[in-house]
């Protein structure tokens, strides 16, 4: 509970090696040759403690990863290959008792337009009761009790523990997702666009909320969002997505100073920069392939500026050789044909 929070952050810092480990994750909705592939072979870590900003476009498979950490894919979505090792325990081997009593315990989630998802006939405090006991052992009293120290933690007034949802406003709903979500003590949170229909200033504030508890409590984070300037801000470490797969991961401060692929440049150029001269906001061309029908070779290469038929050897490889990720410096991968032949 709340009281013990300083015994578990120290006990959590005391810890080596990553918290979570993605080996090879693949996801498919369908079975057989109609399965769509949403996530394909996946290598990610997270460490304790740390902040990981996953982005990209929409469809890219960013939720589909979320949803497959915590094991709630709903059919037709299946794990289709590779391990989910959390501690170096493979959660796709657990029972659903095991997987029961891991979530919101061991790793907790807040979804997407989660604002939206309190129960609107029932007041907050109630929907803290239902949540908690249904993962441990504990008197609605107590629940009631815990629910006003979370709410003040996240900077809301213990009272509206009375309140019913449509009395809060849309910041105070999303600080109300947060504080269940801590409610367990968990190691890591996933955010799922937890910034989702905020205008900016409660954004910003939503954020920094963040941020601070992720400090004082010592839980890992999956910051996920399409909004790679709001990640470079929040992350220690981005890994961005495009069709399925991981292109490029890097410390933020690596993919702010030197992306390397197409798509990250991409990404970094859709958005204006607060400092410095103007400059000319250029984006990316095309849309995101069917990933019922991928494209051969690199996904990207269809969009890519830099695949043209004139460079033979490179464009022969970016339109028939899928690319892997590949360390083009100390903690930073990309997977592109052009920045392995560049060096």
């Amino acid at each position: 509970m709340i009281a013990a929070v300083p015994v578990e952050t120290e006990r959590r810092a005391a810890r080596t090696g990553p918290l979570v480990e993605l080996r090879g994750l693949t996801v498919e909705y369908g079975i057989g040759e109609g399965a769509v592939r949403a996530v394909d072979g996946v290598d990610l870590a997270i460490a304790p403690g740390e902040i990981l900003g996953l982005a990209g476009e929409s469809g890219s498979g960013k939720s589909t990863i979320a949803n497959a950490m915590l094991q709630i894919l709903r059919p037709p979505a299946r794990i289709a290959g590779g391990q989910i090792l959390f501690e170096n325990e493979d959660l796709t081997t657990k029972s659903r008792e095991e997987l029961r009593k891991f979530r919101w315990r061991n790793v907790s989630m807040v979804f997407q337009s989660a604002m939206n998802s309190l129960n609107p006939v029932m007041r907050v405090g109630d929907q803290f009761v239902d949540m908690m006991r249904a993962h441990e052992r504990i008197s609605k009293r107590d629940s009631l009790k815990q629910a006003e120290g979370l709410l003040d933690l996240v900077g809301i007034d213990p009272r509206r523990i009375r309140s019913y949802p449509h009395e809060l406003s849309g910041g105070m709903r999303q600080r109300v997702i947060i504080a269940m979500a801590l409610a367990l003590e968990p190691e890591l949170v996933i955010m799922d666009e937890p910034t989702t229909a905020l205008d900016v200033v409660v954004q910003r504030e939503i954020v920094q909320q963040i941020r601070t508890l992720q400090r004082k409590l010592g839980f890992a984070v999956l910051f996920i969002t399409h909004d790679l300037s709001l990640l470079l801000e929040v992350a220690n470490r981005v890994a961005i997505m495009y069709a399925g797969e991981i292109v490029e991961e890097a410390t933020s401060e690596e993919i702010h100073r030197a992306p390397r692929h197409p798509y990250t440049i991409g990404l970094m150029q859709s958005f204006p920069p607060l400092r410095g001269p103007v400059v000319r906001m250029s984006g990316i061309a095309g849309s995101p392939p069917d990933l019922a029908a991928t494209p051969s070779g690199c996904r990207f290469h269809p969009r890519c500026p830099h695949c043209l038929p004139g460079d033979a050897a490179l464009y022969a490889r970016q339109t028939t050789e899928r690319p892997r990720l590949r360390e083009v410096a100390p903690g930073h991968r990309v997977a592109c044909h052009l920045v392995e032949r560049d060096g």
